[in-house]
């Protein structure tokens, strides 16, 4: 599996690749259109992220010491900025998701081109991600 940051290269390939907004803007979406089927009986109250412009859920599974996060939205916008995060930190560990914050988000300029409800959103997405780290990290490691 490759890690946060060799993940985080390729999609700097991709977005150099892409030479406009709106080409970027149309790979995000497409990224939301290829996310996996989302489960039906996965579509509850506390699997829904709070603070998205549109409804979107967020799951997780624990495996391998790795997590794993899988999401749902019928706005392919939502989707697709869920699936960058996806992306990125599904099959990461706990600490290496917790101690890599999205900074690619603002270097490939998406954050800017966000409204502030979708950035808002998009924050949670990143939270709900952390706190599901957060309850997967090993106890047993040292104190920092």
């Amino acid at each position: 599996m490759n890690s946060i940051a060799d993940k985080t290269e390729e999609l700097r390939k991709i977005f150099i690749s892409k030479g406009s907004g709106e080409e970027r803007y149309l790979f995000i979406i497409d990224l939301g259109r290829k996310l996996a089927p989302y489960p039906d009986r996965l579509k509850t109250p506390n699997l829904q992220v709070p603070g998205c412009q549109s409804v979107l859920y967020l799951s997780s599974t624990f495996s391998d010491s790795k997590l794993f996060f899988h999401a749902h939205s019928d706005a392919l916008i939502s989707a697709g900025l869920a699936a960058l995060l996806i992306f990125v930190y599904s099959g990461q560990t706990p600490a290496d998701i917790l101690k890599t914050p999205p900074l690619f988000l603002k270097e490939f300029g998406i954050l800017g081109s966000l409204s502030p409800s979708r950035s808002n959103g998009l924050a949670q997405i990143h939270l709900r991600m952390k706190k599901d780290a957060l309850i997967h990290l090993d106890t047993n490691l040292a104190p920092c």
